[in-house]
């Protein structure tokens, strides 16, 4: 690869400079390669984001034609964020060890082909089955995108590249219900919603090609080497926890399961107590748990995983109310999406231009609030209006619920990585995806409990005309936990910083790559206890 090619990797805090260490912030054509590798990562992220919501709208559609039962239908939501979760970790560590590039490209790839296997599945068991590695490939191919961006970009350009992701990130997760319901609608071909999966070929197929091209390899400064022991220990504890959640419900709450969810406790300490000599023996964990130490990192990490489960929870149940229990087409209630999406990229543009650099963390707790209103203003209008309820009347309270979410999605990934030295970029990115998709399996797993578990489904069998005042009272409950969350969300957020670094051009990176240069960053202010 060519020297102009390159993108800057060192760090001031590094032992030596990444490989394949060029100079970003070079004028002429490097400068205009990283932000086309910027694009092209930003698109994966966003086909990921699509994809794990996207399913959602379509899931009546699947039901109908698949004949998939409600397990079937947990699963293939929940099975996804599940082997996302679990592979996270391990996707991260493998980039920092062979290639960012290679690890992205590769799950690129898997994620392409499972997105095909998803979409000409034959029956619920394949579908299940393609979602499981359609999930393990993106948990390949997602850690990357953060660790690409840190190592490619300066930290007085993050705060922007970091601002459009959290927007990215906003949009993604609303605007996949609309994308399903358009494809969902439209019957492609009379393929019902098949499309949904096969949609992702062509962008799947683009990055590929242009990723080949314009994104450039990077690794961790010094040789790491994959930690096994930590893989399968980290896999196993996320597995015992998640799974009797998924499907406790469905087998009557059995003793193993609990017996399961308490011993991944202590699967998740020997995790810990074998990171710790892994530490000192050849310095290669697959977690770096010197990551918590940073104030910023730890605190980010507790929003990320509280976070997710609020996600989880409320797109799912959102869904189910809509289009069985309102008996809304999808199209109907993918459109009905459309202010919350609209709340969120206006919120999230704002919060890291704006709002964050003046207000600090105040502006990420202010949106836990603004969402948590919008959350109970929202129950209160379903269970004013019942079943005759209409779109229109929905519009105030999703405005509330996405104003909140855009306020917290984008700043709060600077915040995690901001002080993170760059040497650990692809471990920290593959925490902060994990605890986040691990928040989202979780909560889809409580969904059997705060939404199944109070629809009694002989009842609805027998009069199916109550399935309207069931699915709404069960949508009630969803929120009223989702509330809870988000209450706690508020409390971990005073952890964060105070006040974000304030970085200005030839900061921190420029002063630390030039030779003579003091060390540290240059800012504004102090940073806050980190």
């Amino acid at each position: 690869m060519s020297s102009h090619d390159a993108l800057p990797t060192a760090a001031p805090d590094a032992a030596a400079p990444d490989a394949a260490a060029p100079d970003a912030a070079a004028p002429g054509g490097s400068d205009r390669r990283r932000w086309i590798a910027l694009a092209i990562v930003m698109t994966a992220a966003f086909m990921d984001l699509v994809d794990a919501t996207i399913v959602n709208i379509a899931i009546p559609s699947i039901e109908r034609d698949l004949g998939a039962s409600f397990g079937a239908i947990q699963w293939i939501t929940a099975g996804y964020a599940l082997a996302f979760a679990a592979g996270l970790i391990t996707g991260g560590r493998l980039g920092d060890i062979y290639g960012r590039k290679r690890l992205f490209l590769t799950g690129t790839a898997g994620f392409t082909l499972a997105s095909a296997l998803c979409g000409f599945a034959a029956n619920q068991e394949m579908l299940v089955g393609s979602r499981l590695l359609q999930g393990a490939a993106a948990a390949m191919m997602v850690p990357q995108v953060l660790s690409i961006v840190h190592v490619t970009f300066p930290a007085h350009e993050r705060g922007k590249v970091f601002g459009l992701f959290g927007a990215i990130i906003g949009l993604g997760a609303v605007s996949g219900p609309l994308l399903g319901a358009l494809l969902t609608q439209w019957n492609i071909a009379g393929l019902e919603w098949r499309p949904i999966f096969l949609i992702n070929l062509p962008v799947g197929i683009a990055a590929l090609i242009l990723g080949r091209r314009f994104i450039t390899e990077s690794k961790a400064p010094k040789a790491l080497k994959l930690d096994m022991v930590g893989v399968l220990l980290v896999t196993v504890a996320l597995l015992m926890l998640i799974y009797p959640l998924t499907r406790g419900r469905e087998l009557g709450w059995p003793l193993w399961g609990h017996l399961m969810m308490a011993g991944s406790v202590l699967v998740f300490g020997a995790l810990v107590a074998y990171e710790k000599h892994k530490t000192k023996k050849d310095g290669s964990p697959l977690v770096e748990l010197s990551l918590f130490k940073v104030k910023s990192f730890a605190a980010g990490i507790a929003v990320q995983l509280t976070f997710g489960v609020v996600m989880g929870i409320f797109f799912l149940v959102w869904t189910l109310y809509m289009q069985i229990g309102l008996g809304w087409t999808p199209l109907k209630a993918g459109l009905t999406g459309v202010p919350f999406s609209i709340a969120v990229s206006t919120a999230a543009g704002l919060s890291v231009q704006q709002l964050v650099p003046r207000f600090g963390r105040k502006v990420l707790q202010a949106g836990a609030l603004t969402m948590g209103a919008g959350i109970l203003l929202y129950s209160f209008v379903a269970g004013r209006y019942g079943t005759d309820i209409h779109p229109w009347q929905m519009i105030p309270a999703l405005v509330v619920m996405g104003l909140g979410m855009g306020l917290i999605v984008a700043p709060l990934t600077d915040a995690v990585l901001s002080e993170v030295p760059r040497e650990h970029a692809g471990s920290a990115s593959g925490l902060i995806n994990t605890t986040g998709q691990m928040g989202n399996a979780l909560g889809l797993g409580l969904v059997s409990v705060v939404f199944f578990g109070t629809v009694d489904e002989k009842r609805l069998a027998a009069l199916p005309q109550e399935t309207g005042k069931a699915f709404t009272d069960a949508f009630q409950n969803s929120l009223g936990w989702a509330a809870v969350v988000l209450a706690g969300i508020f409390l971990v957020m005073f952890a964060l910083p105070a006040k974000p670094k304030q970085h200005l051009e030839g900061g921190e990176d420029d002063t630390s790559d030039t030779p003579g240069a003091p060390e540290g960053p240059v800012t504004k202010e102090p940073a806050l206890a980190s």
